[in-house]
């Protein structure tokens, strides 16, 4: 029986006369073998879409809390931008708004209209434009509140359009990140010209071909060039920036904002007009000129930086969420909460429960922060965080006024305004905590091999 089987095993050697060969072919079966399992894992793949969502005709326009103003004309178009990211089963969706700030009641209606990816994979951010509409829903100082309900659940249908766009379009890509420092007379702090970060970080994702389908720029400033005091309804820098990206080849543009808060503003300070030098105040340049200027030396910066980096090819992506609960101190946010029309959840302690994400794509991290937190803590958090490129998305899933420390808090004449707007005290003490927290139990990004 032995003898009858080794006659039957040489006959089928002699019969497939390769296996003779296979030392010289073990190469070769362990590449299909790899390529079987990158098959089986799934490829990394992008897919962007957007719609315009400037309101037709002209709404008042919100620069924060109180009422809005008067917008007589509109200089470019309010945009809802997004890019979905897919890697075998994990799909995350990062979404831009050209808004003053997008509370999680209205980016729970956009994640409801996406059925496709986890509510809790969409991130949803604005670009913080002091030139849009209100979607809060704040005190009209007359009983009644500024915003539009009707606007308010248009851009909801529409950022929904633009993910799903984005999903039905994804395709196989690679990316490339890069962090540096962003040249020019961008931004400045208006509390301490010198206290802001001045690191851009970008991911561009490429397609089979090289080309670009998508460039996402994060970066801390307040687009507020304009203001809401002066008639226009805007995007503001953030549509010049877009707008220079995409000409230049760099496929769809999308700005998620950073740590911005306390008050990391653009610098369109006309240094030859002081207004209190000894305090370091300056009139400002409120012209559309120069959120071109600003918005320009951004996109030039972004596609600087990102130019020469090595390419990511299938990149790792992994997103997962938590909910943090923050008291709401303050007398005046509370207002808001229980007094809006979008009838904002809340909790019987008097305190609010919010999404925080990380995610991690390729060699970067990414965490979102509901508000607008001081340069202190964006530093803070950076430092931190564990991948070769941290990102902050500021103002992303809720967007609830101020994020500072507590040693900072009502501390000086200056933080006064920012004291009033934050939820309170304890504020920026449990982003920090929770935050770092949740970094530290999540998934390190994978290093890239540096050439």
């Amino acid at each position: 029986m032995i003898d009858e089987n080794e006659d039957a095993f040489a006959a089928f050697v002699n019969t497939c006369s390769w296996l003779r060969n296979w030392p010289r072919l073990l190469p070769l079966l362990l590449a299909i073998a790899s390529f079987a399992g990158n098959l089986t894992a799934g490829e990394f793949k992008v897919g962007v879409g957007r719609r315009i969502i400037t309101p037709n005709p002209l709404l008042p326009v919100s620069g924060g809390l109180g009422p809005s103003a008067p917008a007589r004309e509109k200089q470019g178009e309010l945009m809802a931008r997004a890019v979905v990211f897919q890697h075998g089963e994990t799909s995350v969706a990062v979404v831009s708004l050209d808004l003053l700030g997008f509370p999680s009641v209205l980016c729970n209606r956009v994640r409801a209209r996406v059925p496709r990816i986890p509510s809790t994979n969409i991130l949803i951010g604005s670009t913080h434009t002091h030139s849009a509409p209100d979607c809060y829903g704040f005190a009209d100082g007359r009983g009644g509140f500024s915003g539009d309900l009707k606007y308010m659940e248009l851009v909801c249908v529409k950022a929904a359009e633009a993910v799903n766009e984005a999903f039905d379009g994804l395709k196989p890509a690679r990316l490339k990140i890069g962090t540096d420092e962003a040249k020019g007379k961008i931004a400045y702090n208006y509390y301490a010209p010198d206290l802001y970060d001045r690191r851009m970080s970008v991911i561009q994702a490429i397609d089979t071909a090289d080309q670009p389908i998508v460039t996402l720029v994060n970066y801390a400033i307040h687009p507020e060039v304009l203001g809401s005091g002066i008639g226009i309804l805007s995007p503001d820098l953030i549509g010049p920036l877009s707008d220079r990206i995409e000409e230049r080849g760099g496929g769809q543009a999308i700005f998620m904002n950073g740590a911005q808060g306390g008050m990391i503003t653009a610098d369109n300070r006309d240094l030859s007009r002081p207004k209190d030098a000894q305090r370091g105040y300056w009139h400002d340049d409120r012209t559309w000129d120069e959120c071109v200027r600003i918005g320009n030396t951004m996109a030039d910066e972004a596609l600087r930086i990102v130019k020469d980096v090595p390419i990511q090819e299938n990149p790792d992506l992994y997103c997962g969420s938590i909910d943090v609960k923050f008291p709401v101190d303050s007398d005046l946010l509370w207002a808001v909460v229980i007094s809006s029309p979008l009838k904002y959840p809340h909790n019987p302690d008097h305190s609010i429960t919010t999404q925080v994400n990380v995610v991690n794509i390729g060699n970067s991290q990414i965490l979102t922060i509901p508000g607008e937190a001081l340069p202190n803590i964006g530093f803070y958090l950076k430092r931190k965080m564990r991948g070769e490129h941290n990102l902050l998305f500021g103002l992303t899933n809720d967007a609830f006024g101020y994020i500072l420390t507590k040693v900072d808090f009502r501390s000086f004449p200056r933080y006064e305004y920012v004291s009033r707007t934050s939820l309170g005290e304890m504020t920026g003490e449990i982003l920090i905590e929770r935050s770092i927290e949740f970094v530290e139990k999540s998934p390190k990004p994978l290093a890239i091999s540096k050439p």
